[in-house]
Parts: structure tokens; C-alpha cells; sequence
């Protein structure tokens, strides 16, 4: 799934004239450290994108958590996901590999906007500050560590990927520095 995903971005190009996409095989390889914490626990937790894009990192996640939400504010973005997700499933099939859980929900709308949060607690039946883990690919970073400070429960887990030697301090959230930055690239933070 990793490589599938990961072939899929190299040379595309959106509106921006770059696609920010997350490397699937690098989050692969964070994954047994985030298992060892504790941070994911397989049918349990909690994730939410708040950046999603063509909800592959959903996709990734949905295999170990109990439910996978993303956000994305360009339509055209996650617009993709429905056709990635097709083909996909097909190539596993195929393969005799197990297709994604159905736990996946992905919404169009802006992250920080507390309608769109609504919109998510009504069809989920999870409340922002339900979400384990909130995730994003390095745009908008400050601003949703901010949200999640404010409104997220104590002990939550923030997780940016696309950091790496310069790794940003946020107000009401703690660095987990022994583990942080995952295979060079992806900072996590708890909320104190």
C-alpha cells in the first residue's frame, strides 16, 4: 500500500505547482515506535487529519485504529481519494491482501473551522476532543497545534511530519524528544 501510494505523487503537480504529500514508507518505518509508546493502539485509537489531501495517510492508519478521519480543504485534493482507494483495493485483492477497514471517513471543509468539527461528531459520533492522535503534513502546523492546546483532551498526541533538525515548540504541548524526529521527518507531541 505504501508503494502504491508513494508512486502516486512523484511528478504530479496541483494547483500549487507541488503536491505535499506524506512518504508512506517513511511513516511505515515510524510505526513500531509509535506501537512500542503506545501511541497507536491497535482498535483503539482515535485519528484525525487535519490536512488529509487524498486521504493516504487515512488509508495507512485505518488498518490499526479504530476510526480514520480526514479534513482537506482543496476539493480538488481529495477528490482523489475515491479512485486511489478503487484501484487500490483491486491491486490487494489481487495480491490476496486484506483491503482497508471501512472506519475511514474524509470530509471536505477547513480544520480549524468548528462547523466542520460538528459535521464530524454527527456523522462519526467523535467529538474533536475524543481524537487520539491529530495529524498534519507540516502546513498549518502552528495553527492546529493551537486547536489542539485549546480543545483537545489531556495526553492527546500531535504528530508533524515534515520536520527535521528544527523541531518548533508549542504552547500547552510537550515534545516527545527521545523518539522525535521519527525517521528524520516526523516530530510528535503530547498534550500536557
Amino acid at each position: 500500500m505504501a508503494q502504491y501510494y508513494d508512486e502516486r505523487k512523484v511528478g504530479d503537480l496541483g494547483p500549487l505547482g507541488f503536491r505535499r504529500s506524506t512518504d508512506l514508507t517513511k511513516l511505515l518505518a515510524c510505526l513500531d515506535p509509535l506501537l512500542n509508546e503506545k501511541i497507536i493502539v491497535p482498535g483503539e485509537t482515535r485519528f484525525l487529519d487535519l490536512g488529509c489531501a487524498d486521504g493516504r495517510v487515512n488509508v495507512f492508519l485505518s488498518y490499526l485504529t479504530k476510526i480514520s478521519v480526514g479534513v482537506e480543504l482543496d476539493d480538488w485534493t481529495l477528490d482523489e481519494y475515491g479512485q486511489l482507494k478503487n484501484e487500490l483495493d483491486g491491486i490487494l485483492e489481487n495480491e490476496g491482501l486484506l483491503s482497508p477497514p471501512g472506519n475511514i471517513a474524509l470530509f471536505h471543509g477547513d480544520a480549524t473551522d468548528p462547523t466542520v468539527h460538528g459535521i464530524i461528531a454527527r456523522e462519526t459520533g467523535t467529538e474533536f476532543q475524543d481524537f487520539d492522535i491529530f495529524y498534519t503534513y507540516l502546513v498549518m502546523h502552528e495553527e492546529f497545534a493551537g486547536l489542539i492546546a485549546e480543545k483537545a483532551k489531556k495526553g492527546s498526541v500531535f504528530m508533524v511530519y515534515g520536520l527535521h533538525k528544527i523541531l518548533p515548540a508549542y504552547q500547552g504541548l510537550r515534545l516527545l524528544d527521545p523518539i522525535s524526529p521519527m525517521e528524520g521527518i516526523l516530530a510528535v507531541y503530547r498534550k500536557v
